[in-house]
């Protein structure tokens, strides 16, 4: 049922809706995720859901797997409510838990796998969980976490779990190393065993859920930078793809998207997995990207979706394709990080180039917003454009640290209302509050911590980020963080940690470090703090170079000014 418009709010970029047919208000169904798939296999039984290095599933077979791996979880004690955290790339077995978790009424605690220790540590216990799904390559992680963090089972996958026989039997025999398993030790199951075993449970394993039960923890730096368990309901990520479909025209049954961007991202798990999954579409399903690898990707599987963030553009723009290899394109999003229009104009000519008629659109979001809230329409191509907001998605810009609304051209907070709005931030009411506000207009509203404005045409602009931030491929890296491991080194007195360009990543972090009086600064010494971040923060956070200082530039009210240190590398290019 759609509303009438003489009930909303006359809006700037409604115009835009009125010129794609969109309408300004959609009514979402009250169920879980797993039954909006369960839908979507009921039209479409024979359609591919996924495929996996040429493996085909059809949403018949996969809704089959989903509910076999749900009897697994309640055969070894799973309950609705439980935590469930899935530490995988993206395989068959990953997004088969996640909805298989979700049928049982549990919630899935979506981690990266290249997290440190530590970090693997904080996100298990803050969620509580204790059932673990994990790729083999990181299980030793997870493995000496399984007293501290209190688990009771540990399911390994190995990356030809999802292959049909005969590539699972090749896998195996070429990838000879494999990860040693405690043979001893009941809490690990691999997950062979783990779906053998689903035929002892024989009671019910489908539990009805509403949309505002939670469904989802991811994790996100919040409003202050430092680690936030982001809690989603079955709404916020089912009316992302319902939004998807309503902005994307090309959201059509049978169409297919190279899905990259990884599940334990916002953007990743609601456009390239839950959307499709939702539209009857086929998710071509990519665990490790390669650049070098590419090319192959695309020839073998001639997708009509690329979704990604600009470095896997920039990665596209340097692959050898022939003329028409990108016939099959249909549809280019890029989200995650800014694209600046350099890049947008070598990206549309290369897919020109080589015969798609797709030109890349820009999506803005959040995890706190379950992914994607804003999207640039399809003829607008601009820079600062983030586009035109989600049905039943009010923006306003406010000025920092008020509600004040303000007019349109004037930068402030971007701040947005919506059923996309997360739950809050799981075990930290402070922080929610903080984030999650009541406004004098009566509505709630998210504020970002991000800077734009709304432009005489209607359409949304970002500026820049409020809060310290790195994005790196894609990946967001908090620089307080990164901090408070380099300042806990007993030789460190201080340390700032700024991002600096790099030619492929966007930006990668460099740590300045101030030491205490008595120490001096050496290769030795920056190896040890090299070694704390390795035991502390992932992979991709960790800082590309190290500069010693004897002091750091500061702020007329004692802050470090680390605008000052990013201007000196700037200048020294």
């Amino acid at each position: 049922m759609k509303k009438n418009k003489k009930d909303i709010q006359a809006k700037p970029w409604f115009k835009f809706y009125d010129e794609e047919g969109i309408s300004t208000h959609i009514e979402y169904p009250d169920c879980s995720m797993v039954d909006m798939i369960m839908q979507s296999a009921e039209k479409w039984p024979d359609n591919t859901a996924y495929t996996y290095y040429g493996h085909k599933v059809t949403y018949k077979n996969f809704i089959k797997k989903i509910e076999k791996t749900a009897r697994a979880l309640k055969n070894y004690g799973v309950k609705e409510g439980d935590r469930v955290t899935i530490c995988m790339p993206n395989t068959p077995e990953g997004i088969t838990m996640v909805y298989a978790v979700n049928m049982v009424g549990a919630i899935c605690n979506m981690v990266h796998p290249l997290s440190s220790e530590k970090e693997l540590e904080y996100y298990i216990k803050v969620a509580e969980s204790k059932y673990v799904l994990v790729i083999d390559a990181v299980f030793d992680k997870i493995y000496r976490l399984r007293d501290t963090a209190q688990l009771e089972r540990i399911i390994v996958v190995r990356p030809s779990d999802g292959l049909g026989f005969l590539k699972k039997k090749l896998y195996n025999t070429l990838h000879i190393k494999r990860v040693r398993l405690p043979s001893n030790d009941s809490r690990v199951v691999l997950w062979e065993d783990f779906i053998a075993n689903s035929y002892f449970y024989q009671g019910n394993y489908h539990e009805e859920r509403s949309g505002n039960d939670p469904a989802i923890i991811m994790y996100s730096g919040g409003t202050t930078g430092a680690p936030k368990a982001v809690l989603l309901s079955n709404l916020n990520i089912n009316a992302e793809s319902i939004c998807d479909g309503t902005m994307i025209r090309q959201i059509v049954p049978g169409a297919t998207v190279l899905s990259i961007l990884p599940i334990f991202h916002c953007f990743g798990l609601g456009i390239c997995i839950h959307t499709p999954l939702c539209k009857g579409m086929g998710c071509i399903l990519v665990p490790a990207f390669s650049h070098k690898q590419f090319a192959d990707i695309i020839k073998k599987n001639n997708p009509n979706f690329i979704v990604g963030v600009p470095t896997l553009f920039e990665a596209l723009i340097n692959t050898k394709l022939k003329n028409d290899d990108l016939e099959s394109v249909t549809a280019v999003i890029c989200g995650g990080d800014a694209l600046n229009q350099t890049l947008r104009d070598k990206v549309n000519d290369f897919l020109q180039n080589h015969g798609s008629k797709a030109r890349i659109r820009v999506g803005y979001g959040l995890t706190e917003g379950s992914g994607a809230v804003c999207l640039s329409p399809e003829d607008q191509f601009a820079d600062g454009i983030i586009g035109v907001p989600f049905p039943d998605t009010d923006f306003k810009i406010v000025k920092k640290d008020t509600h004040k609304e303000l007019p349109a051209g004037e930068e402030g907070e971007i701040c947005l209302s919506s059923p996309l709005v997360m739950m809050g931030y799981l075990g930290d009411d402070v922080e929610t509050a903080q984030a999650i506000r009541l406004h004098d207009d009566g509505k709630v509203w998210l504020h970002t911590g991000d800077i734009g404005y709304i432009g005489e045409d209607g359409l949304v602009y970002f500026a820049q980020r409020l809060k310290r931030i790195i994005i790196s491929s894609g990946y967001n890296i908090y620089p307080t963080h990164l901090e408070s491991v380099i300042n806990s080194h007993e030789a460190v007195l201080t340390s700032t940690v700024i991002g600096i360009d790099h030619h492929y990543k966007g930006q990668v972090p460099k740590a300045f470090v101030v030491l205490k009086p008595g120490y001096k600064p050496g290769k030795r010494l920056e190896r040890e703090i090299r070694e704390l971040l390795e035991r502390n923060v992932p992979v991709y956070a960790l800082p590309a170079a190290y500069e010693f200082r004897d002091k750091l530039p500061q702020t007329k009210v004692g802050k470090v000014a680390f605008r000052e240190l990013e201007k000196e590398e700037k200048a020294k290019k």
